[in-house]
């Protein structure tokens, strides 16, 4: 990523604008000439040939050339494939201009013509695409990568609703100069190579790759090597399928705003451009809920959406209203299912690898999006079915594969619910993202003062994590499904020694294994709002692995329903709704840290903070933070002792930091805090603060 903030910003949304003038050519040429053909008013059968032709001669490019588009991605700069791909674009618009001089005049000859220019058109788009994707994550840093896959994708949907709009209205525009409408695509495009120079200069990834004439034979090595990621193959199969119903959809549309509902083509092109509208902004609400993480619990959100509004579709009887908010339903629900899946996509893939697997996963798209062309003659004249039934088997087949995917990865449903309620219950701040790597074994030591802590974590990384948990609670009925779908490993103190060497070498390896592990090295959750002493299994995990630690601090929980706040559980109002959390993960420390070394990392952090304002009140805490945190280090175990107290505060002893009452198990950790810094206090106000013997 290149350094400073205004230089990304430059190169990004240089990046976006040249997108979006690429997606508004392509889609814009697309329908020109899709209408200028229906504008003929040839008979049905000869309608369906040509929009078969033009779905296939659309999409054909991006089987042939995918390839060849990632090789150039990774052997030479993004940022020049890019320039290179504009230039070319200007060559196609030139070749469709010569082509409409003689619309009029030799119009059978003429519509081969506009056939090949759809033809180059899509060869110009398809080597473009793996920059395209592959520039994202070299311009934005790593937390921006799902807010930047929302902009693109709504920009792109922008783009297309645009050319759709336009393009679908310029032969009746032009009506008899259609070459006008060629000489306007041509003055997008030389706007586009101009924004192009500003994107960013970026390095060649791989500047010393080998081009193979067998371009197939790589994406069956990037394939081979993609199954091994199930999230990566599971990603790559439903961006296949999201292509494919998007260009079943768009053709449908087309048909449907002409043989069902009969209206013009301007109409029919407000139906494409509600879908458009629909995928575009539920790109970006799923780019910014996503909170810099790759959600993929939306995914199956996204697809049971898609599910019912295709379902509602089918059903007769719909106004134009009716329809023009059920197609963009579909899209919105498009927006959550797509954003994830392109997001795993980009960030899952060795940097060396990222741009062939992008173009793999294009060019298998574009295999969806030819395969969709024939649907609709398939349903018209072999099965005699109209496009409704089109939109019926649409979700049908959605329900399938979705069904299919929480199958194969039931932790998405998973977090889907988790993302639910951490959306609804909670509000989450995350900081120090950064410190928890991309890739490779991990583990993760956070305070533990809630029993919904993991949840939380969970929520706080788009990395599936795999905990240590007592076996006591793994075996709970409740948990144990939940658990095992999050490859849980249980462990207990009390087993045997060979169930706990057995479960002390399944979390060995799972770090060996590049896997994000979690334990909560107190043992336990926290009675009285104070961290207690680590326990050393930590140590014997971590001998002989080499991955970092990662310490992890939950701040707010205590307090809430789930802390044992008020001296219970669950049995107490919720204070606020969203829940404020903040998690904070702090710099990775060597895997050879002893417990209390990393215990002792949260000493100069937040947690001294925390205590003081938990037992002193939040608003003014005179009592030095360090001493505090130096103090509860000295004594050896965690007890504390009795004390009296005598202070103008008394009366708010037994509320929380927020002021709301919680019984008096507060005042007694206050108490046995008191106790421990009697000899060592220091206050600034000896008039607000005392402690006697």
């Amino acid at each position: 990523m290149p350094e400073g903030a205004p230089r990304w910003r430059l190169g990004f949304w240089s990046l976006i604008v040249t997108q979006f003038q690429g997606a508004f050519n392509e889609n814009g040429l697309k329908y020109f000439f899709i209408y200028l053909i229906l504008s003929l008013h040839l008979d049905t059968k000869q309608e369906d040939h040509l929009i078969f032709l033009i779905g296939a001669l659309f999409a054909a490019p991006f089987i042939l050339f995918s390839m060849t588009g990632g090789y150039l991605a990774d052997r030479f700069s993004k940022r020049s494939v890019t320039i290179g791909t504009k230039i070319f674009e200007i060559a196609v618009v030139i070749f469709s201009v010569s082509a409409l001089l003689g619309f009029h005049s030799h119009t059978e000859s003429t519509i081969p013509l506009l056939l090949v220019a759809i033809f180059l058109a899509s060869s110009q788009a398809a080597i473009f695409g793996p920059s395209k994707y592959g520039l994202l994550p070299e311009l934005l840093p790593e937390s921006e990568l799902s807010w930047g896959n929302g902009v693109i994708e709504l920009g792109t949907f922008l783009a297309i609703i645009a050319g759709t709009v336009i393009g679908s209205r310029l032969p009746e525009r032009f009506s008899g100069g259609e070459v006008n409408g060629a000489y306007f695509f041509l003055a997008c495009s030389v706007a586009g190579l101009l924004t192009a120079y500003f994107i960013t200069r970026v390095p060649a990834a791989d500047p010393a790759k080998k081009y193979r004439i067998n371009v197939f034979g790589d994406l069956f090595t990037h394939l081979r090597n993609s199954r091994l990621d199930r999230a990566l193959w599971l990603a790559i199969v439903g961006n296949t399928y999201f292509w494919f119903l998007g260009a079943l959809l768009q053709f449908n549309v087309v048909l449907y705003g002409e043989r069902v509902l009969h209206v013009p083509a301007s109409q029919s092109a407000e139906l494409q451009a509600a879908i458009a509208i629909g995928i575009g902004v539920g790109s970006f609400v799923a780019g910014s809920l996503s909170g810099g993480r790759i959600e993929y619990g939306l995914v199956p959100l996204g697809a049971l959406g898609m599910t019912v509004f295709g379902f509602l579709l089918s059903l007769s009887h719909l106004t134009f209203l009716n329809i023009l908010i059920l197609l963009a339903a579909l899209g919105f629900s498009g927006g959550f299912f797509i954003v994830p899946v392109s997001a795993l996509i980009q960030h899952r893939p060795d940097e060396k690898d990222k741009g062939g697997v992008i173009a793999s996963a294009n060019l298998l798209s574009f295999i969806g999006v030819a395969a969709a062309a024939g649907v609709p003659t398939l349903f018209s004249q072999y099965l005699h079915l109209g496009p409704r039934a089109v939109f019926l088997w649409a979700s049908v087949g959605t329900l399938i594969a979705a069904t299919y995917l929480i199958f194969l990865l039931p932790d998405s449903l998973l977090r889907l619910l988790l993302w639910l309620a951490t959306h609804t219950l909670y509000r989450i701040h995350t900081k120090g993202g950064e410190n928890v790597p991309a890739r490779g074994g991990a583990m993760l030591c956070p305070n533990h003062s809630s029993m919904v802590d993991g949840v939380l974590l969970i929520a706080s990384t788009d990395r599936p994590i795999r905990f240590l948990m007592f076996k006591g609670s793994y075996e709970h009925w409740l948990v144990k499904p939940f658990a095992r779908i999050l490859g849980v490993i249980p462990i207990a103190s009390n087993q045997g020694p060979r169930e706990l060497i057995h479960s002390l070498r399944a979390a060995t390896d799972a770090l060996k294994n590049g896997e994000l592990l979690c334990i909560f090295p107190e043992g336990q959750m926290t009675r009285i709002g104070q961290m207690l002493p680590f326990r050393r299994g930590l140590e014997r995990i971590m001998k002989g692995v080499e991955a970092p630690i990662i310490p992890v601090y939950i701040d707010g929980v205590w307090g809430s329903i789930f802390s044992f706040a008020g001296g219970k559980f669950l049995w107490k109002f919720p204070r606020k709704i969203p829940y404020p959390v903040q998690v904070t993960f702090g710099p990775p420390l060597p895997s050879s840290s002893p417990a209390q070394e990393v215990r002792r990392k949260f000493r100069n952090g937040r947690w001294a903070h925390a205590e003081v304002e938990l037992f002193f009140g939040a608003d003014e805490s005179h009592i030095s933070c360090t001493t505090v945190a130096e103090t509860l280090e000295r004594s050896a175990d965690g007890r504390t002792f009795p004390a009296a107290i005598h202070t103008r505060r008394a009366d708010e002893l037994c509320r929380d930091v927020d002021g709301k009452g919680s019984g008096k198990f507060e005042l007694y950790g206050f108490l046995g805090i008191a106790g421990v810094l009697r000899p060592t206090m220091r206050t600034e106000n000896d008039s607000h603060v005392k402690v006697v013997s």
